[in-house]
């Protein structure tokens, strides 16, 4: 195996930013692709195998380009670049990051990070209705949040209606003070979190005020006909059969509907079945519906979510391999409940039963 050496000029103005604090992402790629990089005056020299050179030239090239678009790198962008080197589709990192959907009230563009979330966004834009499914982190339900927000702002559709389930993730809080909105507000908190970082807490004031933007538990949603709005129902793995059925059939003419959950995080008793697990058996071959199912792969928060995530996926399958098979008796000549129990008197006056 040839030992190559190669160098890459970084600009000065984006070394700090795609090397890393420390120089912790340069480190990082060293690490995972087995190869020595010298950094100085703003050239970074490659030296190791010529196949795993190209890759550390394709992932910093690719970091250089993001950096050159404004984006703040971070460590997650490190981690996806390196796993689109090793499927050989580094060449979409760059494609995915062109796909702006909105901005923040700070100006933050919202974009798609990976494959994953950019086959959803393109989804939410084609289909009538989109079930998102996946782990926690992998933006599910703010992507779905800012493609609500531009088709309100593009008059796409009139109004927005948020809503999810009002159920504890297993606790009992018992009766929450003040009016009915006071009591349901805990329960929808992160929606109106997202709600707030990317239109802004006034303009979402002053449109919610005209009811042109909804926030409601999904119990609110029985009778309706929601025409020409984008609905979102977030925690759906959260819903009843019934529930899931009454909030699929409100749907009326120029709506958009997206359906998110982690079938993972359940707070349903053990005996109730998911609504969306439902759901998605029944509607998978359905015209104007898709199902897009996000992994750990598309997980944006802090690297540590996808190790957990991970480390979770694996204990619940080694759980399930090593599940033991319910103990069961074996079967009787005479099943209980084929003959009546039936008893005689003894000379005695006392009952023996036959």
């Amino acid at each position: 195996m040839s030992i190559v050496e190669s160098i890459i000029d970084i600009p000065v103005e984006h070394e700090k930013n795609v090397c890393g604090p420390f120089d912790s992402y340069m480190k990082k790629i060293e690490r995972t692709l087995n190869v020595t990089m010298v950094s100085r005056d703003g050239e970074l020299k490659l030296i190791g195998p010529d196949a795993t050179v190209q890759k550390a030239k394709s992932v910093f090239g690719n970091l250089i380009e993001l950096s050159r678009r404004g984006n703040a790198i971070t460590e997650q962008n490190v981690d996806y670049a390196l796993s689109l080197v090793f499927q050989d589709k580094d060449e979409q990192l760059l494609e995915i990051d062109k796909d702006i959907i909105c901005r923040t009230v700070n100006g933050k563009p919202v974009k798609p990070k990976t494959i994953g979330q950019k086959e959803y966004v393109d989804a939410i834009r084609e289909k009538m209705i989109v079930f998102g499914l996946g782990p926690a982190g992998t933006g599910k339900t703010y992507l779905a949040m800012a493609m609500a927000i531009q088709a309100f702002k593009n008059n796409e559709v009139n109004r927005i209606i948020l809503t999810r389930p009002a159920i504890e993730a297993g606790e009992r809080l018992g009766f929450l003070p003040g009016d009915l909105q006071s009591k349901i507000d805990p329960y929808l908190r992160p929606l109106y979190d997202a709600l707030y970082q990317i239109m802004g807490a006034d303009t979402y004031l002053h449109n919610a005020e005209k009811g042109l933007i909804e926030v409601a538990p999904l119990a609110y949603m029985r009778g309706r006909t929601l025409d020409n709005a984008f609905i979102i129902l977030d925690e759906a793995q959260n819903t009843t059969p019934a529930q899931m059925k009454m909030f699929l059939t409100r749907i009326g003419f120029g709506s958009r509907v997206v359906v998110t959950g982690d079938m993972t995080q359940r707070d349903l008793p053990g005996d109730v079945q998911s609504g969306l697990e439902v759901a998605v058996k029944v509607l998978k071959n359905v015209e104007d519906i898709a199902m897009i199912r996000l992994s750990s792969l598309d997980i944006v928060r802090h690297p540590l979510v996808q190790r957990i995530v991970n480390a979770y996926d694996e204990y619940e399958a080694r759980q399930e391999r090593t599940k033991k098979p319910m103990d069961r008796r074996p079967p009787s000549d005479k099943p209980a409940g084929d003959r009546p129990v039936r008893y005689r008197l003894d000379h005695d006056g006392r009952g023996r039963r036959l």
